[in-house]
């Protein structure tokens, strides 16, 4: 049995993943949303994993912190930082607590996780961490996202090189646009059944994990074939 903890577990991507890696499986549940983690857990369930639920709010980093102490375990094989939001405003109209919530969410949370938990991952054992094609371009309104995401991608790429000497990879996945919960804080309509599943996510995450121990998949962009 291997341990593994996915942030934003409670749905979209974060559900996705702890259903395809449940079977046999120890998988720490985090999120906000109890109710919605309680649901998770019975899809690890059906699926042969044994469930832990933690529920935490990560914008907080003293909470973050608060998570890392709590997880009673020895030995953890899989971190897949997973927990993000998006704050969609003009430059003009961005507030400076919706930006540092954005940073701490999407990149302080998994740089305390990592620095605080990577001492207890064997060798093989992986980090994966949920980027965005937003880390590699742009968008008009999603200022604070693509700045999150892009410091996420440097601090993945640098920690990789510092964390390949002890045998851990280090993953960083690029999904294009993906029919989550996270599009009803956009503006504007927008057509999920365009998007791709969280499910193709997670199986890309799944196979990318299984590759042997002495090799890596680095960088991995994933798109809609139409998405361009």
């Amino acid at each position: 049995m291997k341990t593994i903890l996915i942030t934003g577990a409670s749905r979209g991507i974060g559900r996705a993943i702890a259903s395809k890696f449940a079977s046999g499986n120890k998988i720490i549940l985090t999120g906000r949303n109890k109710p919605m983690l309680n649901d998770t857990a019975e899809y690890v369930k059906k699926n042969g994993g044994e469930p832990v639920i933690i529920e935490a709010d990560l914008s907080n980093p003293q909470n973050v912190l608060s998570l890392t102490k709590s997880i009673d375990i020895t030995q953890l094989d899989l971190l897949v930082n997973n927990a993000g939001i998006a704050v969609v405003e003009p430059l003009a109209e961005m507030t400076l607590e919706n930006w540092q919530k954005t940073f701490d969410v999407n990149v302080t949370a998994p740089f305390l996780l990592i620095q605080q938990l990577h001492s207890i991952m064997p060798k093989g054992a992986t980090i994966v961490n949920i980027a965005s094609i937003a880390s590699k371009e742009g968008f008009p309104n999603w200022s604070s996202y693509c700045m999150s995401k892009f410091a996420l991608d440097g601090f993945t790429k640098s920690i990789r090189e510092e964390l390949r000497e002890k045998d851990i990879r280090v993953i960083n996945i690029y999904p294009g646009a993906v029919a989550t919960d996270i599009w009803n804080s956009v503006p504007g309509e927008q057509n999920l059944s365009e998007m791709m599943s969280p499910e193709s996510v997670a199986e890309l995450i799944y196979t990318s994990v299984a590759q042997p121990s002495g090799t890596v998949i680095e960088d991995i962009i994933l798109r809609n074939l139409h998405d361009f």
